[in-house]
């Protein structure tokens, strides 16, 4: 095969440097830099380019740029930077292409999303904060170019900005969960995880609100005035039962046994399905709950035979007439458990009710138990001093 013939491309002559007459474009190859070229065309356009084999023997092309928007001397000096990582076992041109293929933030979002419609139980909370909160400040950015650095100043921004820790909290878990997916699913781009790094902010985000006896005495009354005619059935089976609220709004008859006294949530928050013991008062409510015909639903909205979407109005207008203003729903779950610890019930049954994966979650309940064994140990010494002396 006939070398290539090779020219000294200094200014001079790549000024100088036309395309020969009928032909598509003509190369002129740097007698010095093994590789460097200059292409011309008919129409007067001239580009540097940097030509070479891969390791496996591939015949690749890299574009430097077009003459005239850099100088030779510079492309002669990217052309040798190129050319050494060639020699060096790399590949420029793929490397270029890897950048390339890197999507921004936004395409891996969708794709996020689309995968937490199948999996996560919480899609409309994950996708309203990706759409408020993710979205408007990373959504145009590639991959590679978010760092651990910026996202850490973004989520102290956001906690400035009045954002609850919480809430900071779920932004970044759900900005790191995408990370985790991409590398899950071979995305370019996604070989670090920039939310890793970034340290979670302790903080204390258990609410501790039980309601008395009087207090659901209230309430109580209050749902019963109430337009929805189901809402005094849902609170009592939330007090009697410490379900989460959408557990109870999606019960069916058919995880129903009211002759075992028992209630099948099939899939609960932490993704195991649990039994609910139900004592008589929780039975004579389920008795008492108006069935509707091919409504598998246990307390379903009568208008449309469904779950309810939310009974927010509802609960917030018996909340104000019970006058418990600071009462939020899953308080009565924690009342729940407090009624039964108070009871005299241990903390591992009283967990194993709730369907408490880890006992921590139960342990916050746990000066409860305190309170109930130390007035046991007070009824005993009360009864040992009345006791004639021995």
């Amino acid at each position: 095969m006939r070398a290539k013939k090779t020219y000294k491309l200094d200014a001079a002559f790549c000024r100088d440097a036309e395309c020969m007459k009928e032909r598509g474009h003509t190369d002129y190859y740097d007698s010095a830099i093994t590789g460097f070229v200059l292409e011309t065309r008919p129409s007067g356009g001239k580009t540097f380019w940097l030509r070479y084999k891969n390791a496996d023997g591939e015949q690749k092309a890299i574009r430097i740029a077009p003459y005239g928007d850099i100088t030779v001397d510079q492309a002669r000096k990217e052309a040798q930077r190129l050319r050494s990582i060639v020699v060096l076992g790399g590949d420029p041109a793929a490397e270029r292409d890897e950048k390339r293929a890197v999507p921004p933030y936004s395409v891996l979002a969708e794709q996020h999303l689309e995968h937490a419609k199948l999996h996560a139980r919480s899609f409309t909370t994950i996708d309203g904060y990706m759409r408020r909160h993710i979205l408007p400040r990373w959504g145009k950015a590639k991959l590679t170019s978010i760092k651990q650095q910026e996202v850490a100043k973004w989520l102290a921004e956001k906690e400035q900005e009045g954002l609850a820790p919480a809430t900071v909290e779920k932004i970044r878990m759900i900005f790191g969960r995408s990370f985790e997916l991409a590398k899950q699913w071979g995305m370019p781009g996604s070989d670090k995880n920039p939310v890793r790094g970034v340290p979670r902010k302790p903080f204390q985000n258990a609410r501790e609100r039980f309601i008395n006896a009087a207090e659901v005495k209230r309430l109580m009354n209050a749902a019963e005035a109430s337009l929805n005619p189901q809402l005094k059935h849902i609170i009592g089976l939330l007090l009697l039962t410490g379900a989460r609220v959408s557990e109870l709004l999606h019960a069916e008859w058919r995880h129903v046994d009211l002759e075992r006294r028992v209630w099948l949530i099939p899939m609960s928050k932490t993704g195991k399905s649990r039994h609910v013991p139900l004592s008589q008062p929780a039975l004579d409510i389920l008795q008492a709950v108006p069935r509707f015909d091919k409504c598998p639903y246990v307390l379903p909205n009568p208008e449309t035979k469904k779950p309810f979407v939310t009974i927010k109005h509802a609960w917030q207008t018996a909340r104000k007439e019970a006058v418990l203003p600071d009462l939020r729903i899953h308080d009565l779950r924690h009342s729940a458990a407090s009624f039964m610890i108070n009871a005299g019930i241990d903390l591992f049954a009283v967990g194993r009710v709730l369907g408490h994966a880890d006992h921590k979650s139960t342990m916050r309940y746990s000066h409860l138990a305190h309170d109930t064994l130390l007035a046991a140990v007070e009824a005993g010494a009360k009864k040992m001093r009345g006791s004639p002396r021995l």
